[in-house]
């Protein structure tokens, strides 16, 4: 009997990445799940697929993405329990609400530590023993933010934009090794993400109309989101895959938006947008000839 291929899912303690490695768990996958919090995250996972404590295909490592140390610790306790990993999944991210006017610049760090740079540093430290094992594939969870820079999350856009850039790169590099790269584009699913995000609007600011209008939009949007479970039977689907690159799509929203941003041209699909986020009209907010001097 073949032993179990080997999975790595980042932020494996709950939303996506909890359904995930539930999934891949009972499909017979040696599941790593790396999180910031081991002890809660693999109590949840165990309720989730019935397996023991000392189940040997269901591993917890620690990881905090913000820290050099903790990445090199994690790889290293990845190496250490199961060798080169088959594939390395990069689902954990965080998001923040705001106009870019309204966020501050520590936020953009933040985000960008999680969503870029930590899973850039955490496949430096794995590639090489999948790079020696001649195989491997480096999966990134990306989001439909990324096909098109969205109002009110610009740095949550530009860091998905910026890792599916690197990972198409990365898949030109790795490639002629036996490895290969997969994006997951995944559109709007139940998760804590979609409470959990730091709100840094201001209704009261210049841009509390764009707001007001969000809200009625995400109102439906949530309601209409989808179960983490089917992103997680999408991601099993997308492990299958053998070409030196593969993108997919999760969720009927992603699947719609990737579609239009092929046909559309750039300035109908920002319309499209605008209408669908009940945005103001171009020009609506306009400042009146003096208004700054008056604001004085």
């Amino acid at each position: 009997m073949s032993a179990p291929r080997t999975i790595v899912i980042t932020g494996a303690s709950r939303g996506l990445g909890l359904a995930s490695a539930a999934h891949l768990y009972k499909l017979g996958w040696r599941v790593v799940a790396a999180m910031r919090s081991v002890d809660s995250g693999l109590e949840r996972l165990r309720a989730e697929t019935g397996a023991s404590e000392n189940d040997p295909r269901l591993l917890g490592v620690k990881l905090d993405l913000d820290s050099a140390e903790s990445i090199v610790a994690c790889a290293r306790a990845i190496e250490d329990a199961v060798g080169a990993p088959d594939v390395l999944v990069h689902n954990a991210g965080i998001a923040a609400a705001g106009a870019f006017e309204d966020m501050p610049a520590s936020a953009w760090g933040q985000i960008f530590a999680t969503n870029l740079f930590g899973p850039i540093e955490l496949t430096r430290a794995l590639l090489p023993g999948m790079r020696a094992a001649g195989r491997g594939r480096i999966v990134i969870i990306s989001s439909h933010g990324a096909v098109r820079g969205m109002p009110v999350i610009s740095a949550y856009s530009a860091s998905k934009g910026a890792i599916e850039r690197w990972a198409e790169s990365l898949a030109g590099e790795i490639a002629p090794f036996g490895l290969g790269v997969t994006i997951v584009v995944a559109g709007t699913f139940k998760t804590d993400i979609l409470v959990q995000t730091s709100d840094y609007r201001n209704y009261k600011g210049p841009y509390g109309a764009h707001y007001v209008g969000i809200d009625k939009t995400g109102d439906v949007v949530i309601r209409a989101a989808n179960p983490p479970s089917l992103f997680a039977r999408t991601l099993a689907k997308a492990l299958d895959a053998r070409g030196p690159f593969a993108r997919y799509t999760a969720g009927i929203d992603a699947t719609m938006l990737v579609l239009m941003s092929r046909i559309l041209p750039g300035w109908l699909l920002h319309h499209v947008i605008r209408l669908a986020m009940r945005l103001p009209r171009a020009g609506l907010l306009r400042a009146l000839p003096g208004a700054a001097e008056t604001a004085r």
